[in-house]
């Protein structure tokens, strides 16, 4: 009975989420549930460590990886510029409530004057451009990616607050959301084809891992130093299954992070992280 569940819902979360009439909530704790039953012997807060929770080897050598991190040198980096003075004098940290501290988990946000979805990436830019600096390109690691990487870890341990109030916001939320569960590519895939329907099993050697979590742990290391945002992610997963992938920080991608951060409401962020 408990197999039969899990697949129906399974299959009903995949096929038949972007037609149903829920709310936001409603569709966050649907996954909770379908995870809940599928693996029951995690815990919530086990869901930032993706898909480590599958192998205890992977996860205990992940946390002693983590006691001395490979990508010091380049997390200094974005410490760096976080600190470094603008030409005006002023700061990043000027720019933020408590100079950025317990302050990414509200990202992505709806902004109503805007009309749009604001993530964390497009606030520091914001900050560049308010300060008589050029703007960073989302895809550009070595300066976006870096320094996100350090000024999120001042969030380190803040628990994921995503809000959807108002028609215009749950709008951008539902094409997030919409996005999530189509198919696309060559392959035909989803996002929730891996991530939700096929989470737990094994792709290219490596276990899927479940959605709810994700966008907690962002950036990430890969592979030592080389830093990974979000939708630097997103953009590689579309090409994975031979699909043409978005503009980082296009609406498409923006609406995509609202919804998929929002369903990891409640999770504390543990920002960077080290994935091989």
């Amino acid at each position: 009975m408990k197999k039969l569940l899990t697949a129906f819902l399974g299959a009903s979360l995949l096929f038949g989420a972007v037609a149903a009439n829920a709310t936001p909530e409603q569709d966050r704790q649907q996954l909770l549930e379908y995870y809940k039953h599928k693996f029951p012997n995690l815990k919530f807060d086990d869901y930032v460590h993706g898909a480590l929770n599958f192998n205890p080897d992977a996860l205990s050598q992940y946390f002693s990886i983590m006691e001395f991190p490979p990508y010091d040198s380049q997390f200094d980096k974005g410490r760096k510029m976080w600190e470094t003075p603008f030409k005006n004098g002023k700061k990043y940290a000027d720019c933020f409530p408590d100079g950025g501290k317990n302050l990414a988990g509200h990202y992505p946000y709806f902004d109503e004057k805007l009309s749009k979805v604001v993530t964390y990436e497009m606030a520091i830019n914001s900050c560049r451009k308010a300060n008589g600096e050029d703007e960073f390109e989302y895809k550009d690691m070595k300066t976006m990616g870096l320094l996100t990487a350090y000024s999120r870890s001042l969030s380190d341990g803040m628990k994921m607050s995503i809000k959807v109030n108002g028609p215009k916001a749950t709008e951008a939320y539902e094409k997030g959301k919409a996005f999530f569960y189509q198919r696309r590519g060559q392959l035909n895939f989803a996002c929730a084809t891996c991530h939700v329907q096929q989470v737990g099993n094994i792709i290219r050697t490596e276990y899927l891992s479940p959605a709810l979590g994700h966008a907690a742990h962002w950036p990430e290391f890969r592979a030592g130093e080389k830093v990974t945002t979000l939708q630097t992610r997103y953009s590689q997963c579309i090409k994975n299954v031979r699909a043409k992938p978005f503009n980082q920080g296009s609406e498409e991608y923006n609406d995509l992070e609202y919804f998929h951060s929002y369903i990891s409401n409640g999770l504390p962020m543990q920002t960077p992280v080290f994935r091989k």
